[in-house]
């Protein structure tokens, strides 16, 4: 399997969706537009062994990610709360107890939209933590979602080493241009 090609990878299950599409210097890129990428995401999440590589899936995935995008850009939107119940509607968290203990089941409608369910109820997951730490990264042009787990929850880009190097340069040049003469 290749490595996987996207800038910001092990994020939470839900913002990990949202992060298959991502732009950079060459464009637009979607993970899941082709067989392989679809393949790479489901295996690093650990579908690929219960849920083959289909078009069902990723229909089902892509539904996920546009509902959760949906309803992370406008959470109040009617639009976007009905996306994302129709995710979620399709499967459950079914508990029991057995001998051993304790169990808690995905109970999903069909096996194809296992991953996307789950995508979506890691999500909620999220919102019910603290959704004030769900951000959209603060580089220009970048499309990248995180969830904030530092300190004082003052994370502001996808990664130190991409967009937030890219805006100190963009400070320091702005500086350098609009300080005056120039050093010797």
């Amino acid at each position: 399997m290749p490595a996987d090609p996207r800038p910001l990878v092990g994020e939470p299950l839900g913002l990990d969706l949202l992060n298959t599409v991502w732009v950079d210097a060459e464009g637009t890129h979607d993970l899941l537009a082709d067989a392989e990428g679809l393949a790479l995401w489901l295996s690093a999440h650990g579908f690929a062994e219960r849920v083959p590589a289909s078009a069902g899936v990723r229909e089902a995935l892509v539904g996920a990610r546009d509902a959760i995008a949906a309803h992370l850009g406008e959470p109040g939107s009617p639009t976007a709360l009905a996306a994302l119940n129709a995710v979620l509607a399709r499967g459950a968290l079914r508990r029991s107890v057995d001998p051993d203990g304790p169990r808690t089941v995905i109970d999903v409608d069909d096996p194809a939209a296992l991953p996307a369910w789950t995508a979506a109820e890691d999500y909620l997951r999220l919102r019910e933590r603290d959704p004030s730490r769900l951000r959209h990264c603060s580089g220009p042009g970048c499309v990248l979602h995180f969830y904030d787990t530092s300190r004082r929850g003052d994370r502001r880009w996808c990664s130190m080493a991409g967009c937030g190097n890219r805006a100190k340069a963009a400070r320091h040049y702005a500086r350098s241009r609009d300080g005056g003469a120039p050093r010797s």
